[in-house]
């Protein structure tokens, strides 16, 4: 039975060695520790989780992996999008066959279809796989945007399920939350941990965060607390505004990844062509890291 998506998704990082290597141990442990901090799912492989360096065997291995150490305890979310729809088609399949529960489709990055282009594109996988299949638009990585008639299109389809908004624009959100409204099994969830407490506002579904992979209890609480309690969730979410911006310093997931490592999570590696955070801003993380007592 599939499980339900809701509140504090992380968007994993993937823990290298000293080499370059995934780091099974160390990702068996990650998952471990958000099950017990109360992440209420994962994305494996998704963009913090460098699917743009990792080889596709390596990709499916790490998504496999995520799987068999989360042993059904929380949903997981494969990262299986391309530029390449074939690939797409080919990466989502073997994904479903491995066990996840639902994969991320990013747009087509650096080829820049056209609307009626993303909408073949993403109509093909959801034909193709039979797994539940969310959309991904963020177009400052990827040079393409998802308008929200696309989306309401693409909703139609069974196997599309839901979609990460990275655009922090709140008409947009509204019109993605009428679509939710409208299909009560389409899902929408924010992709921009500094305003996606806006989203859980408008009627989101949650969020699938960055900064969870450093405060996952945290980012749980304020999704869980909204609608209960809003102003303990609020007062909690302007708590680490700071170092929501902090995170996106340089780009993703080059601080969560230094940040993890100052935390003693993972080894301090990440491929190239990313490199370690820049000297000049460790010391302004550690010290806000150290006023949250996260050191």
């Amino acid at each position: 039975m599939m499980q339900v998506l809701s509140g504090s998704i992380v968007a994993l990082v993937t823990p290298m060695d000293e080499n370059g290597l995934v780091d099974f141990n160390t990702l068996k442990k990650l998952v471990d520790w958000h099950v017990k901090e109360g992440t209420n799912g994962i994305v494996a492989v998704g963009t913090t989780g460098e699917s743009a360096t990792l080889e596709i065997e390596e990709h499916l291995e790490v998504v496999k992996s995520v799987v068999e150490y989360a042993d059904g305890r929380i949903p997981i979310i494969a990262g299986s999008g391309s530029n390449s729809t074939a690939q797409a088609i080919k990466t989502t399949s073997e994904s479903y066959k491995i066990g996840a529960d639902y994969s991320l489709l990013v747009t087509p990055y650096y080829n820049k279809p056209s609307q009626k282009g993303l909408i073949e594109h993403y109509l093909k996988i959801a034909d193709s796989c039979d797994i539940k299949q969310i959309l991904y638009n963020v177009p400052s990585r990827t040079a393409c945007d998802l308008s929200t008639d696309t989306v309401e299109i693409l909703s139609n389809h069974e196997n599309i399920v839901g979609i990460k908004e990275a655009v922090n624009n709140r008409d947009r959100m509204k019109k993605l939350i009428n679509i939710s409204n409208n299909k009560k099994e389409f899902l929408v969830f924010s992709g921009d941990d500094e305003t996606f407490l806006d989203l859980l506002d408008l009627g989101g579904n949650g969020v699938i965060s960055v900064a969870a992979n450093v405060i996952p209890k945290e980012i749980s609480e304020i999704c869980n607390h909204y609608e209960d309690n809003k102003d303990k969730a609020i007062k909690l979410n302007n708590k680490y505004k700071y170092l929501y911006e902090l995170l996106f310093i340089e780009s993703n997931p080059i601080p969560v990844k230094w940040m993890m490592f100052k935390m003693g999570l993972i080894k301090n590696s990440i491929r190239l062509p990313l490199i370690e955070l820049d000297k000049k801003y460790q010391e302004n993380i550690i010290s806000e890291m150290l006023k949250l007592n996260l050191l």
